[in-house]
C-alpha cells in the first residue's frame, strides 16, 4: 500500500527554488521525489544530479533519520512520514568552536 508523505523544504533552499511543501504518495524516497519533481523540474534539478542521485550539497531526512541511499533513494517512506530537505553544511572545524577564555 503506498502510503502519503509530507515533503517539505527548508527557507535556505527556497531562496534559490520555490518548492512548497506538499503531500505526496510513494513508497520510496525516489517514488516520493519523483511525484513532487514531476511538475516542478527546477527543484529537481538542485536536488538530484543529472543521474537522479542526490547531490552533495543536499541532505534528506525521513522522519528524523538522515538517508542511506543517496543513489538509488530506495529508502522507505512509511505512511504519513515527514520527508525534509536540507542544504548540507560544510566548512569549519572543530577549532573554530572553541572559546578562549
Amino acid at each position: 500500500m503506498c502510503g502519503v508523505a509530507t515533503v517539505r523544504f527548508t527557507e535556505s533552499i527556497q531562496r534559490h527554488v520555490q518548492c512548497p511543501t506538499r503531500e505526496v504518495a510513494g513508497d520510496t524516497l525516489r517514488d516520493v521525489l519523483e511525484r513532487y519533481f514531476a511538475d516542478n523540474a527546477r527543484a529537481r534539478g538542485y536536488v538530484l544530479d543529472d543521474q537522479g542521485a542526490l547531490r552533495k550539497h543536499m541532505a534528506i531526512f525521513i522522519d528524523g533519520r538522515q538517508v542511506r541511499d543517496r543513489h538509488a533513494l530506495s529508502d522507505p517512506v512509511d505512511q504519513d512520514a515527514v520527508v525534509d530537505l536540507i542544504q548540507s553544511l560544510s566548512g569549519g572545524t572543530e577549532r573554530g568552536l572553541e572559546t578562549k577564555i
